[in-house]
């Protein structure tokens, strides 16, 4: 029998999930968003209820879904907050009006920096049909035609006795 040796490691194994750790917010994006933030009033009729999740954190979790465009549902397989927290904070934050004034902010800084001609500045946008997206009435493929034209059950009246103004008989 031959022994086989393992090697020491020679760092101690990073508690930090990889994929999340590149999405948390810099300090200095956290110094600019903390003063937005709402004032939370505890509601709780004793004033207890359980412990609010760090805002700090929550930020982390709803940039880390508007950076990678996943689900709500996929915060809860990462380390950062539970997705109804993150997503329950990310609806009262946009209520306060905080990405608002954060893009402002960011307007502001980036005047302060670079300068912004506001001369130069446009918005454009367009309307048009999607240039595939088929005729406007068409049939639906996913139905035949018979489905479509279903007699009225006999107990009814026409469409037009609902008119307003028109009575339904009542029956003697």
């Amino acid at each position: 029998m031959s022994e086989t040796t393992t090697a020491k490691r020679t760092r101690a194994r990073t508690p930090n999930n990889r994929t999340t750790t590149g999405f948390r917010i810099s300090d200095e994006l956290w110094e600019v968003l903390e003063p937005l933030l709402p004032v939370r009033v505890n509601t709780h009729r004793f004033g207890g209820g359980r412990p609010r999740v760090a805002d700090r954190r929550c930020a982390d979790a709803i940039f880390y879904v508007l950076r990678t465009g996943c689900q709500w549902e996929a915060l809860n397989q990462t380390d950062l907050c539970a997705k109804s927290t993150a997503h329950d904070r990310f609806q009262e934050w946009v209520e306060a009006g905080v990405f608002l004034k954060l893009w402002q902010a960011g307007l502001e800084r980036f005047d302060e920096l670079k300068g912004l001609d506001w001369n130069w500045m446009s918005m454009d946008g367009a309307m048009t049909k999607a240039p595939l997206g088929g005729e406007k009435y068409g049939p639906e493929p996913h139905r035949s035609g018979q489905e479509r034209r279903q007699a009225e059950p006999v107990d009814r009246g026409t469409w037009r006795t609902n008119w307003p103004g028109r009575r339904r008989r009542q029956p003697a």
